[in-house]
């Protein structure tokens, strides 16, 4: 299936057809409204962490080191992208961000991850499977 995901900085304005909104952050965006974003949810469980944030923003980890973490992270936590799942395949998703420059947030490795994530579940979910019957009579001539 194509899933429509879309990054976009939550200073821009509010558009109708952006689907869920969901603010991918650990902090809340300054001078910001929770009104004024037409959000459908806070989800901060797929953010960055926040010494791995921290540690980027003050330049003591390359931009490289940066995406290889965060990538970890999302891996270590499985559950972290479901919510994610579950609004992507309801239709379009748009992640936001504070981060100034989007090509240079978490929000492209989010969206990776996020796709990659449905892809494997997607083909999970085409594999034959054999019945409970067929399988028993198979084992049981092979013996």
């Amino acid at each position: 299936m194509n899933y429509e995901i879309v990054l976009k900085r939550v200073y821009s304005a509010f558009e109708d057809d952006e689907g869920a909104r969901v603010l991918v952050d650990r902090l809340w965006p300054r001078g910001k409204e929770r009104a004024s974003l037409a959000l459908t949810e806070w989800y901060r469980d797929a953010a960055p962490s926040s010494s791995l944030r921290r540690d980027y923003h003050q330049d003591k980890i390359s931009e490289a080191s940066f995406q290889t973490r965060y990538r970890l992270e999302l891996k270590e936590s499985d559950e972290a992208l479901l919510p994610l799942m579950r609004y992507a395949r309801q239709g379009k998703l748009t992640l936001l961000t504070a981060s100034r420059q989007l090509d240079h947030s978490h929000l492209p490795i989010l969206r990776e991850a996020v796709l990659d994530a449905l892809d494997i579940e997607d083909r999970a979910d085409q594999e034959l499977t054999s019945s409970p019957c067929y399988l028993n009579s198979t084992s049981q001539d092979s013996e």
